[in-house]
């Protein structure tokens, strides 16, 4: 962990869980007149902005919740105030996640993924440290529960592996970070505060991060919309990039 940035590591990591815990507040008393989700999206929000403003008063923020246009190659902090609305809803998931990150030069370098349900908080102030792989057993790639993309069902049968379904962006990541899963490809699309504090911690922990066609994650661009990743155990890394350069082209 750079010395230069451990305040903003530290940082990331106790915002994402202040936020995750006043998510888990609203979800136990949810509002009598609205939708839960709104409310979550709208608390986390808030929260996440006011307090980096205070702590960081010259950097930007881009907010999945507001300030999505903001942008910028310099200090960006790239925030999904609750990655996983629909899931947050469901009293009985736990697939939903709160997201804060700074960008550098485009560069993903802090980030934090709360996992409140869990009671964990992933963070690049502490990298975790990758579960030896299971022996024997058949690489596992996450995959969303309503729409698995084409590439997944690819990389799967090259890997001779299983799909398992899961909720949120965040949620798909942590769970290769924490060796519930090896894999998670996506080419439908998604917006930067999707990505970004989850892909930091993974590239900290020593996992493979990157756009299908092996090109590096880039965030802060005019348009937050990102085609694709992909991020894996770096030991599945050269397989599945195999699939996706030679048969996914069009992705990118």
């Amino acid at each position: 962990m750079p010395t230069e940035l451990s305040a903003e590591h530290r940082d990331a990591a106790a915002l994402a869980g202040m936020a995750g815990r006043a998510l888990l507040e609203l979800r136990e008393s949810p509002p009598a007149q609205r939708d839960v989700g709104a409310a979550g999206d709208r608390l986390a929000h808030t929260l996440l902005v006011d307090e980096l403003h205070r702590l960081y008063p010259d950097d930007d923020v881009r907010s999945e919740e507001g300030l999505e246009h903001v942008s910028g190659d310099g200090r960006l902090w790239v925030i999904d105030p609750l990655d996983g609305t629909r899931e947050f809803r469901q009293s009985e998931r736990s697939d939903w996640a709160v997201h804060v990150a700074l960008v550098l030069a485009g560069e993903a370098v802090v980030g934090a993924v709360a996992l409140p349900s869990l009671g964990l908080v992933l963070s690049t102030a502490v990298p975790p440290v990758l579960q030896p792989p299971d022996e024997g057993a058949p690489p596992r790639v996450v995959v969303s529960r309503s729409r698995p993309p084409e590439v997944a069902y690819d990389v799967t049968e090259a890997l001779s592996g299983v799909m398992i379904p899961m909720g949120s962006a965040g949620a798909k990541i942590a769970a290769v970070i924490l060796g519930a899963a090896e894999v998670y490809v996506h080419a439908g699309g998604q917006y930067e505060w999707d990505s970004a504090a989850p892909v930091a911690v993974a590239l900290a922990s020593g996992l493979h991060a990157s756009r299908l066609n092996g090109e590096p994650l880039r965030y802060g661009a005019p348009d937050a919309w990102l085609p694709d990743l992909m991020v894996c155990r770096a030991e599945y890394a050269e397989t599945v990039l195999g699939v996706t350069t030679a048969r996914h082209r069009p992705y990118w």
